[in-house]
């Protein structure tokens, strides 16, 4: 009898393509959808989209930083300044909100009401309240220095040819007066939180679809080529503000922003959809790739991530030695014992604090020890 499931490929069968393999060989992770030769690129999102921008750039791909770091600024404080996390000094884009927002305020199209936090006898962005160690001096040179970054954002949007945004969860902090999204509570990286001008919103379904359809019209008037590559963030939430178990609202966050991602690249052919987030937190992985704390990924699996795209995406200075795609492994036998073996890390480590996560602030924020 013929039917449908006769004419599919080999990658489609669980048993022809994660059954008979070692789980670091389980092959056909991604195929890409468009290539990324000669592209400029551009990052924003969570902070495990610090990652992937570092291994575009030190990759050799066309990686837009339109915010370097100013001569004298030694290298060991970029991170700590905002500089080379992304393609701009935004600092973590966690949500679609924020996302949206950004665009709207660089293009003068939204204006908070909210205009600074007070902190330490400073003040700080609340769009970016951690981008530098120490708060301003005052709102004055805040709004100086928050007008220039807004005009080097507007420079990334036209200058781009591929967008690569990491979608990191739903979960949001806003504004009673105007709907303003931050990347963080208010009270934990400064200003004082009240009750009455701010609320929690966890962002359903529609809601980030429209964000997200929203962004990508924005950036395609500007540039109507423009293709964007989505993926999900594997790194699991600090702490949740919803009255679920931390696990259980992180599961609704990455899976519901994993359906989002699916719909967009079914919908839109310029959009593409890395599986990152599968590639660390698939059942058959077991957890091969989380750190001790269960939470981020380890330098390994960022290293067996980005094997898995530049497999796909062959990077500039490896076309220069014109080296091959690699091959796709054979099956090995699956280890013996319940416990798989340790990573290999063939491919270079980075450290884990070698990432700018603002949302770690929260666990300052835990209830009280007895």
């Amino acid at each position: 009898m013929d039917h449908p499931y006769r004419s599919q490929p080999a990658k489609a069968y669980w048993k022809e393509t994660v059954t008979p393999y070692h789980p670091q060989d389980v092959p056909d992770w991604y195929e890409k959808r468009f290539s990324l030769e000669g592209a400029r690129i551009a990052t924003a999102g969570s902070c495990f989209a610090q990652q992937l921008g570092r291994n575009l750039r030190e990759s050799g791909f066309r990686y837009l930083d339109v915010e370097p770091a100013p001569e004298g600024l030694p290298v060991a404080l970029h991170r700590d300044y905002g500089y080379a996390l992304y393609s701009a000094r935004y600092g973590n884009v966690y949500t679609t909100r924020q996302l949206i927002q950004l665009i709207q305020r660089a293009l003068g199209q939204f204006t908070p009401t909210e205009t600074h936090w007070e902190k330490d006898g400073g003040v700080v962005d609340p769009f970016r309240p951690t981008i530098e160690p120490e708060p301003y001096g005052s709102v004055a040179e805040l709004q100086v220095l928050q007008r220039d970054h807004l005009e080097h954002v507007v420079e990334m949007f036209h200058e781009q040819d591929v967008f690569v945004f990491t979608m990191g969860m739903t979960e949001a902090w806003l504004s009673r007066h105007d709907g303003a999204a931050f990347p963080l509570c208010p009270g934990t990286a400064g200003g004082v939180y009240d009750d009455t001008k701010y609320r929690f919103h966890n962002l359903n379904s529609v809601e980030v679809r429209a964000d997200m359809e929203a962004s990508i019209a924005a950036l395609r008037a500007i540039n109507p080529k423009l293709k964007i590559l989505l993926t999900v963030s594997p790194v699991a939430i600090m702490a949740t503000a919803t009255d679920q178990q931390v696990a259980v609202a992180n599961a609704y966050s990455k899976s519901l922003l994993r359906t989002v991602a699916g719909e967009l690249y079914d919908a839109h052919d310029f959009i593409d959809y890395f599986p990152s987030y599968e590639m660390i937190t698939a059942p058959f992985m077991k957890g091969y790739f989380l750190a001790p704390t269960q939470r981020e990924v380890a330098p390994a699996g960022v290293a067996f991530v980005m094997a898995q795209f530049m497999a796909q995406h062959q990077p500039p200075t490896a076309m220069r030695r014109a080296e091959g795609p690699a091959a796709t492994p054979a099956p090995r036998p699956l280890p013996t014992r319940r416990a798989p073996p340790a990573p290999r890390q063939d491919a270079g480590d980075l450290a884990l604090d070698d990432v700018k996560c603002d949302e770690e602030i929260l666990a300052a924020f835990g209830p009280p020890k007895d």
